[in-house]
């Protein structure tokens, strides 16, 4: 069985997102990174959020730029930019920003 990769996701885009949630640090796991063939990811997130008066407990991360691979947030220093997906009428629709990460120590 294919292992969880803790993440950790700062919202960057809509400017209002921590005034809706409280904060715009976000954490959660995948394990489509796997496979190295995906180019996107889905992760379930610890804590649900509310967006559009509806609560999102998974994600689609995507990277920002077209080139890049999410695989690359293994290399990051600091994060990796990335464009975030929330399912609206059994589609997914990207309407956010954020930087990816790798959880520090003291919080895995």
């Amino acid at each position: 069985m294919t292992q969880h990769l803790r993440l950790r996701l700062h919202v960057t885009e809509p400017w209002d997102f921590e005034r809706t949630n409280g904060t715009n640090e976000l954490t959660g796991w995948t394990i489509d990174y796997a496979d190295e063939e995906n180019e996107e990811w889905e992760v379930t997130l610890d804590h649900p959020i509310e967006f559009h008066e509806k609560h999102i407990r998974t994600l689609l991360l995507g990277p920002r730029y077209v080139g890049e691979h999410l695989r690359r947030i293994f290399d990051a220093v600091v994060g990796f930019p990335v464009r975030v997906a929330h399912r609206q009428n059994g589609d997914w629709h990207y309407a956010m920003t954020a930087m990816l990460s790798l959880p520090r120590e003291e919080e895995k």
